[in-house]
């Protein structure tokens, strides 16, 4: 029997009747969580109460236009239609359109003007293109302007609801990975990751499309700098999320007690043990295990990791039987990897394997605009532990602005839950935080007087009294600098930078006035 064809009116064949479609059950609705059972992400309840996808089709041929309508309302797509390019916008100016048949041979302007015009407005529709005078060029220059699929008429049925079909499975992996997204900006994703700046976003980006998937990932970055933290979020959006995480610290662990615990071992090949052990590797059914510091990993290891990953079949120690690999690897170190690689302390092949997909966490000091943000975080989950609103005084946050973190997250997080138990109120004052972090502000403050005199004062009498100016303006303008800064890094945030100053709204608002600003600093 053959394939019934969708002709165009172009072609010398008559466009033959819409094949009937076979009774329907109880709805022909496709609704999204159906689509999302093609893709290995975490499901999300928001995205299993979302409406059929939309299906806009541009055709000047009313019979390709009727049938494939038809055939995209069967599949359970809300579908509409128009004859032209005016008609098109019209219908995406007032509906949100997911996927679009468009036909490039269209009059009044053509399918191309209306491809590129969605791709600048509407980037998150996919594009399917049909055309009946197809050539290289025209695929290559509507794939260039933003088309996500090409059919050439005729096309049979079955490419048809093919191409529908791959395209509703993209666009709901990137519903999807957009929703996962805003959990890890918001911290609504069991991560607890925290910032909004551009580095932040990126990391965000990349999470939310490794976390989908099996593949090792390889995460980089300073101490303190939250690699474990990273690790927990991959896995929890994770297809596995319900099953275990387990991190192994590679650094601190003896090599033999490493090798027991990844590979397990056969009875009696390690002395004192009178029972076989099954290793993590084989042994979590699917659940993550994070190898902190892969860089400390000795060389042998390294060599039977790599066996492991690449044959996916774990060999236990005193054992010539393999047992299946079911568990996903994730690895972090602080060290270039590279760097030991060519001094022959890393295996090169090892690398590879690990290195399909690098996370690198961005250093505290290189997102200091996160910093606010860290620090009420923190401030929050302190007033649940001691039962106090802690708040900053002026010196105190200008210090956290200023100090180049070492340590990162984890240096912050320390220094102000010290600060809250030192602290003998509500607000936190320089003296309650760390002394190295005091010792920086005095070696800072002596760097700006000895810059002061080399400006050249040269009468004593006169030093002495241009000092006193300059110290009433430096608190003056200290506590401005304070205000507008906090303001501008909570984009605007009015309340959570008084809160955060330790200062009412109104004296907030009426310092903001002195200074002549208003509503416009956002």
């Amino acid at each position: 029997m053959l394939t019934p064809k969708l002709y165009s009116r172009d072609s010398i064949m008559p466009f033959p009747p819409v094949p009937q479609q076979a009774p329907a059950p109880a709805t022909t609705t496709v609704s999204w969580p159906q689509y999302h059972s093609t893709l290995s992400v975490a499901r999300s309840t928001d995205a299993d109460r979302l409406p059929p996808l939309r299906v806009l089709v541009v055709d000047d041929d009313t019979p390709v236009r009727n049938a494939c309508s038809e055939i995209a309302t069967s599949l359970g797509f809300a579908t509409q239609s128009a004859d032209s390019v005016s008609t098109a916008r019209l219908a995406l100016a007032h509906s949100s359109i997911d996927i679009l048949l468009l036909d490039l041979k269209l009059p009044g302007g053509g399918g191309l003007s209306l491809l590129e015009d969605i791709h600048a407005h509407h980037p998150q529709t996919i594009v399917i293109v049909m055309t009946a005078f197809a050539t290289v060029n025209s695929a290559v220059e509507s794939m260039r302007t933003g088309a996500g699929d090409y059919l050439t008429k005729p096309f049979t049925l079955e490419e048809l609801s093919t191409t529908l079909d791959r395209a509703a499975t993209r666009r709901a992996f990137d519903v999807e990975s957009r929703l996962l997204r805003d959990r890890l900006r918001t911290g609504a994703s069991m991560g607890n990751l925290v910032g909004n700046s551009p580095a932040m976003e990126k990391l965000y980006r990349i999470l939310s499309k490794v976390a989908g998937t099996t593949h090792p990932v390889l995460i980089v970055g300073e101490s303190g700098t939250g690699k474990e933290l990273v690790a927990r979020s991959i896995h929890t959006n994770g297809p596995n999320a319900n099953k275990p995480f387990l991190p192994v610290d590679c650094g601190s662990l003896a090599p033999a007690m490493i090798e027991g615990e990844l590979f397990g071992y056969a009875k009696g090949a390690i002395p004192g043990t009178t029972r076989a052990k099954v290793g993590l590797l084989a042994g979590v059914d699917g659940g993550t295990i994070f190898l902190d510091e892969i860089g400390e990993l000795p060389l042998d290891l390294q060599g039977r990791l790599l066996r492991a990953l690449q044959d996916k079949i774990v060999l236990p120690v005193g054992s010539d039987q393999g047992v299946p690999l079911t568990a996903r690897v994730l690895a972090s170190t602080t060290r270039d990897l590279t760097q030991l690689v060519e001094t022959g302390r890393f295996r090169k092949d090892l690398y590879f394997r690990l290195n399909v997909v690098t996370l690198r966490i961005p250093a505290l000091r290189e997102r200091r605009g996160d910093i606010p943000l860290l620090a009420a975080h923190i401030l929050e989950r302190m007033k649940g532990e001691h039962r106090l609103a802690y708040t900053f005084a002026d010196e105190a946050l200008h210090l956290l602005m200023e100090y180049d973190w070492p340590g990162n997250v984890r240096e912050l997080e320390r220094a102000i839950e010290r600060a809250c138990s030192l602290s003998s109120g509500p607000i936190l004052h320089l003296g309650d935080f760390p002394t190295q972090m005091q010792d920086y502000q005095f070696h800072a403050q002596q760097s700006l007087q000895q810059f002061n005199q080399a400006a050249g004062v040269g009468d004593p009498t006169t030093l002495s009294a241009s000092a006193e100016t300059l110290a009433v303006q430096s608190i003056a303008a200290l506590e401005k600098q304070a205000i507008l800064t906090t303001i501008t890094q909570l984009n605007g945030d009015k309340l959570l930078a008084a809160r955060l100053l330790g200062i009412g709204k109104t004296t907030l608002y009426r310092k903001l006035k002195e200074y002549g600003i208003g509503e416009e600093l956002a």
